[in-house]
């Protein structure tokens, strides 16, 4: 080796500690930047609380105050004790029913769901009782509308809402929350040594096949749609039955699906609680749409609509399956910096956030926003190394 070979190697080696020394600091700075929207947004929902019934928003939905709560113990600076905290458990607890749901009078499923998801992030002994019988209520709200025991109906294997829907219905959204509380109850049970039954739980392939047939792709869709739109093959829709326009006009011809970035973070989210690996060609398509429709500035398909949900979605999406580098049109992006910077630059002076652009989902509630916006922030600390 020459001297001018190896002045070149010790070069190469400086610049590489530098910019290794670099990405550290940037990476530290970026987490501290964050959990100071964290907790801004922490201290904005502490404040919006009814101090004497525990909740907040509203007492009929109790999801929404589950919410609030799993942003405040998901804290990565620590929960710590505070009186918010357990108001807000206390507030939860109040509305189990004799069923074993947690929820008011509607949307049974979707309340339950939401705050036994809370509950599980407590992991008290003295709640196990009541986390086991409200994912019972959970896994039994699963659709088997036809011959039971087959798939043989389009909403076969989902959730939706609960309550007073009539007939056969699900939709991704719902059957995500449900799978995810399902998912971590189970994980929960079997640490204690105290597993699930099978006739307990969910029936996890038909829930597969209710996720895969809201997805655009013809290998694994049995739906007569799949594979029609080939520029958007991979996403996802909100149900395997294409909606009626908005306004409930029809057309003339067959109603087109509708796919959007938010419901195709849900639809990989509850893939990978089912167990579907990386490798799987449901994963590796949902991925490739949601990279070549990459963006932290709208809802893909949506625009300004449901774009909180959009953040929150993709955020727990892409942390839980371990991405750091999403693979785009234009290259690789390193959502986490995006995500973050994004957000941070739309938080109020209050420590709020509020989508200004559509109400559309309850998003004008800045207490909703905020509580998403929160829970994809921890997402993104705990995701940068």
């Amino acid at each position: 080796m020459t001297n001018e070979v190896r002045r070149l190697v010790r070069t190469m080696k400086t610049i590489s500690i530098v910019f290794f020394l670099f990405a550290g600091a940037l990476a530290a700075q970026t987490k501290q930047d964050v959990q100071q929207a964290i907790t801004r947004g922490l201290d904005y929902l502490k404040s919006q609380q009814n101090k004497e019934s525990g909740h907040w928003v509203t007492t009929e939905d109790s999801a929404l105050s589950a919410l609030v709560v799993s942003a405040l113990i998901q804290n990565p600076a620590g929960a710590g004790t505070s009186g918010e905290l357990k108001r807000g458990y206390d507030f939860l607890l109040k509305n189990v029913q004799p069923d074993g749901g947690i929820y008011t009078k509607a949307r049974s499923n979707y309340n339950t769901a939401i705050c036994l998801m809370a509950l599980v992030l407590r992991a008290r002994p003295e709640d196990e009782e009541i986390i086991r019988r409200a994912r019972n209520f959970v896994a039994h709200q699963q659709n088997d509308a036809d011959t039971p025991g087959k798939t043989d109906n389009p909403f076969d294997g989902g959730i939706g809402y609960g309550g007073t829907q009539q007939g056969a219905h699900a939709d991704l959204s719902n059957t995500s929350f449900a799978m995810e509380a399902l998912y971590y109850s189970k994980k929960l049970f079997a640490d204690t040594g105290k597993p699930v039954e099978k006739k307990d739980d969910l029936n996890w392939d038909a829930a597969i096949e209710f996720v895969s047939r809201c997805q655009n792709l013809k290998a694994s869709n049995d739906q007569p749609w799949a594979g029609a739109d080939q520029e958007n093959i991979g996403a996802f829709g909100y149900t395997p039955v294409p909606q009626a326009p908005r306004g409930g006009k029809k057309s003339d011809g067959p109603t087109p699906m509708r796919y959007y970035g938010s419901i195709s973070y849900a639809g990989m989210l509850s893939f990978i609680y089912a167990g579907l690996t990386p490798n799987d060609p449901r994963m590796v398509a949902a991925l490739e749409w949601l990279g070549n429709n990459y963006t932290v500035d709208e809802n893909p398909g949506m625009g300004a609509e449901g774009l909180f949900y959009y953040y929150h979605t993709m955020a727990k999406a892409l942390a839980t399956a371990g991405i750091t580098q999403l693979k785009t049109k234009s290259g690789s992006a390193n959502w986490t910096a995006d995500l973050s910077r994004k957000l941070i630059s739309l938080q109020n002076t209050d420590g709020s956030w509020a989508n200004t652009a559509s109400g559309r989902w309850m998003e004008s509630d800045p207490v909703l926003v905020t509580a998403y916006t929160v829970l994809a922030l921890e997402q993104v600390h705990r995701a940068l190394k």
